[in-house]
């Protein structure tokens, strides 16, 4: 039998939901964010697309120990995942449904989506079904419900989308300095997935010592481009506001 996950014994509002199309996309991405917003007060909450099925290492029982075992380490609220198929899910009635009833469960004002586009198509594509569901989910007509109770309709203020495999111009970048060490314990929690002296299986594109230090590069870059020793990079749907302008010193 599949297992549901979720951490947290009752359903909350969160500051910010983070989606992933797979286990581990959100850690890789924006795992230096999401624990520094906690840090800060935010309540997280993180709703993966699809099991991760069709990787090339581990099962969904392991992806599921790990998923959750990540989350402990970051500190989130909630988790969830809403076992869309993996590979082959589509931007359609049934999966966008899914999606707006995670979003209006957890009511979030800031949503992460997976990269406009990507290595992995599953990427772009949940970030298309994430787009599109934060709209729907603002409109009144569509109705859905969570444990036999009608859901308020609720649109997020914002959606950012983090930057995945392929290097893509970030709108904005956050100082992840402080947060780099937590962030790659929680990705290496993924024991079956990247790097470990142990490790058996067959390699893949993400299982090995030069991918880790691809993505520290990548955290470097960032950094480097606003000042700082690592950063995350997002991209927006819209312009940025502030009431102040030194928040971009």
């Amino acid at each position: 039998m599949q297992k549901k996950s979720q951490i947290g014994s009752m359903v909350n509002k969160v500051d910010i939901l983070a989606f992933g199309a797979h286990p581990d996309d959100v850690e890789l991405a924006a795992g230096g964010t999401i624990i520094k917003s906690i840090q800060q007060g935010k309540k997280v909450a993180i709703v993966d697309l699809t099991q991760g099925e069709l990787g090339s290492r581990g099962t969904i029982e392991t992806r599921y120990d790990e998923a959750a075992n990540a989350a402990k380490i970051m500190g989130v609220n909630f988790r969830e995942n809403l076992q869309l198929a993996d590979g082959f899910f589509e931007v359609n009635e049934e999966s966008l449904i899914k999606v707006i009833t995670a979003i209006r469960k957890y009511q979030p004002e800031i949503v992460f989506a997976n990269a406009p586009s990507d290595r992995h198509p599953d990427h772009g594509r949940g970030n298309g079904l994430i787009s599109r569901a934060c709209f729907l989910s603002g409109l009144l007509k569509i109705e859905t419900e969570e444990e036999g109770q009608q859901q308020l309709h609720w649109r997020p203020k914002v959606v950012y989308h983090y930057i995945q495999d392929r290097y893509l111009t970030p709108n904005f970048i956050v100082d992840v300095s402080e947060q780099r060490d937590q962030k790659f314990e929680a990705i290496l929690a993924y024991k079956t997935q990247f790097f470990q002296s142990d490790m058996t299986g067959p390699k893949t594109p993400i299982s090995g010592q030069e991918f880790l230090a691809a993505l520290e590069a990548r955290l470097v870059q960032y950094g480097r481009d606003i000042g700082v020793k690592y950063g995350e990079g997002f991209i927006t749907e819209r312009p940025v506001g502030t009431n102040d302008i030194s928040d971009f010193l």
